[in-house]
Formats: C-alpha cells, structure tokens, sequence
C-alpha cells in the first residue's frame, strides 16, 4: 500500500493538485486491473475539499475521516483507520490531504509507528510566498522540511525572478527535496505526478 500525504498552507492548491493526480493514478493502476484500488482520505477542518463527484466516474471514492487534524490529537484514529483500510481493501495507493495547518512529519511518524511508509509531497503558494513567509515561518518550516518533492504551485502569477527567489528561499527549509514548477489548475505534465510517486 503505497501513501501519499499532500501537505501545504491553506489555498496552496492542494485539492487542484490532487484532482488531477488521483485520475492519473486511478489511469495508471486501475484500468488495466480493476481490482486495484485508489483511496483518497479529506482532513480539511469543517470542508470537503475534493467534490467527489468528480471523481466517482473514475473509480474513486473520497472518504472525509476526520474533521480535525490527523497529525495530532486525532492520531490514534488515523492509524485504526488505516490498520482498517490495509487490511479489508489493501488499495494500491492512499492520498491523504493533510489540513493547511498540519505537519505531514507528524502524520508520516503516525504511519511509520504502524509498518505503513509514506511520501510527502508539498505545495507552496508562490503568489503569497512573500507575504506569508514571516508570519508562517514556524508552520512552513514544519510542512517543507521533510517534504520528499516540494511543488512550486502558482507559477504564472509570478516572474521569473520571483520563482527564483522562492526557489532560494526554500533552501532554508529544506535542500534535499525535488523541486517542481506548476500551475495545478491547469493540465500539468504526467511526468511531475511520476516524480510525487517516486518513479
């Protein structure tokens, strides 16, 4: 079972992202073996951020399991439910939406304590990079540090000197993890989904 936590401050794009992935996903594992299946997991406080409407058609199913934050006070409940998930469907990857103002570490440790690893994919608004760095600094370092791949979402409300000042800027929280431009509410290249699995 393979899991993916997508991380990132409030309005970062996360649920555009995840919509396009998880139909990438759902394309590259389920329709040649329909017995494969794909799993996404809501933790947005008090929304539904993925219409899952949208999605049914393509074989997904959305499940809001938890209406605070699965990196602290709820995380037994995150590693009964996926004990649970692992052993009645077993699905082939697991998408989890981490809320805003969580820390995927946290969520990560969770499931490392139950045999389970995951990555951590995050995004970061490059439009509000500027203005939320010094208030949030303490949250973003939190989110970014262990990030596997860091995308870079919002790429055409800012100029090029702009991206690469954030780029430089990320260096303080992390250096290790792939890097990616993107535009999430635009079709992205399938080859950056590749790179969030690990491929």
């Amino acid at each position: 079972m393979n899991v993916l936590i997508i991380g990132g401050f409030l309005g970062s794009g996360k649920t555009s992202f995840i919509q396009q992935f998880s139909r990438y996903v759902v394309k590259k594992y389920c329709q040649t073996n329909p017995d494969l299946k794909v799993v996404i997991i809501e933790n947005e406080v008090g929304t539904v951020g993925i219409d899952d409407s949208l999605l049914r058609t393509s074989g997904l199913e959305v499940k809001e399991l938890f209406s605070g934050c699965a990196c602290c006070t709820l995380a037994g409940d995150l590693a009964n439910t996926m004990i649970e998930l692992q052993k009645k469907a077993n699905p082939e990857w697991v998408i989890m939406e981490a809320t805003g103002i969580a820390y995927p570490k946290q969520i990560r440790q969770v499931l490392q304590d139950i045999g389970i690893d995951s990555r951590i994919c995050v995004l970061v608004d490059a439009s509000r990079w500027k203005r939320i760095l010094t208030p949030l600094y303490q949250l973003l370092t939190a989110q970014l540090k262990d990030a596997d791949v860091i995308l870079l979402n919002k790429t055409d409300l800012v100029n090029e000197e702009q991206k690469r000042d954030i780029m430089r800027s990320i260096d303080d929280f992390n250096t290790t993890a792939e890097r990616i431009e993107t535009v999430a509410i635009e079709n992205m290249d399938t080859r950056i989904f590749d790179v969030v699995m690990g491929g």
